[in-house]
Order: C-alpha cells, then sequence, then structure tokens
C-alpha cells in the first residue's frame, strides 16, 4: 500500500501569501495536490497544515525543518499504519501526470529536479529520523542519497510554484490545467 502525501507546510515567503491557498483554474493548489495523490494512493495525508482536504499531520519533528520534516512525518504515519512506501509532492508541484508513480518506479526514487517529489519507502523513517537529529545537513538530497534513493529524469519537467508571477505563468501555459 502506499500513501500519498501533500507538503504544504512551507512558509510561502516568496509567494507573499499563503500559496496552498492560491488558485489555479478555479481550485486552491492544496486541493489540486491532494487529487493528484488521491489517484495514484490508497490513501492520502497533508503534512504542515492544521486544516486540509485530507487528514493532516504536523511535521516531524516540530515546524521549520523544511520538507525533510514533513516528509519525516509522512513516513512515520506510513510506518505505523502498515503502508510500505509514501509519495510525496509538495503543494507547489504542478501537472505530475497519471503516469508518476511509473515515471519513479520501485522506491526508493525521486525527482530530479524536484527532489520533493518521491517514492520513499516507510523504513527510511529511521534514517530520515538521524539526519533530522544530527547536527548534518537537513537536506533532501542528504537523505536521498543516504538511502541510495534513484534521480528520475521526467518526460516533462513538473511546474514548481514558488511566486505569484509562476502561478500566472502557468496559468497562462496550461489554461488552468
Amino acid at each position: 500500500m502506499i500513501l500519498g502525501a501533500v507538503l504544504a507546510g512551507g512558509q510561502s515567503t516568496r509567494f507573499g501569501s499563503d500559496k496552498a491557498l492560491a488558485e489555479l483554474g478555479g481550485r486552491t493548489l492544496l486541493s489540486r495536490a491532494v487529487e493528484t495523490l488521491e489517484g495514484l494512493c490508497d490513501a492520502v495525508v497533508v503534512v504542515g497544515r492544521e486544516t486540509a482536504p485530507a487528514p493532516a499531520l504536523p511535521d516531524w519533528p516540530r515546524p521549520g525543518m523544511g520538507p525533510l520534516g514533513g516528509i519525516a512525518a509522512a513516513l512515520h504515519h506510513a510506518r505505523d499504519a502498515g503502508y510500505e512506501a509514501v509519495l510525496t509532492c509538495s503543494v507547489d508541484s504542478v501537472g505530475l501526470g497519471d503516469d508518476l508513480r511509473r515515471q519513479l518506479g520501485a522506491a526508493p526514487a525521486y525527482c530530479a529536479d524536484q527532489p520533493v517529489i518521491g517514492l520513499w519507502p516507510a523504513a527510511a523513517s529511521v534514517t530520515v529520523d538521524a539526519i533530522l537529529e544530527g547536527e548534518g545537513r537537513h537536506s533532501m538530497i542528504a537523505f536521498a542519497q543516504a538511502i541510495g534513493a534513484r534521480a528520475v529524469q521526467f518526460n516533462r519537467k513538473p511546474a514548481n510554484i514558488n511566486t505569484p508571477a509562476d502561478l500566472s505563468a502557468v496559468e497562462e501555459q496550461s489554461h488552468g490545467l
């Protein structure tokens, strides 16, 4: 079983407002991300928010740990609930497509252009704990390397919305997806 996890705990500083609630094609980025993973996973959670259109989890071990704190929370939940892996994406990863799991292949693997998009074995919770509790870099790449994850080049680079201008560009290119 695969758990989907939308990472939505960022500060949205470059965006200037709560990016998760920004709309693209009449739907929030958060609802779009949840819907994408619902079509690919057995269940979906949203990490880093108190309220969401799916069950919400706090970052682990605490807020402010970046994407790795969100992945840690999802891995802990997956391990405790009996899931074998977690498929993650950021709230601002748009246009992932129905073939996301096929493109990633077996866990562990991640999108080379956006490492937060990945398929991680639930057992990797032990490794992510060690990284977050340690003194070294708390980075996605450090985690991926520590568990031997493959960097996968996607057929089409997913959009990554960091600013209102990015959102406008995606809206123009896709006519709302």
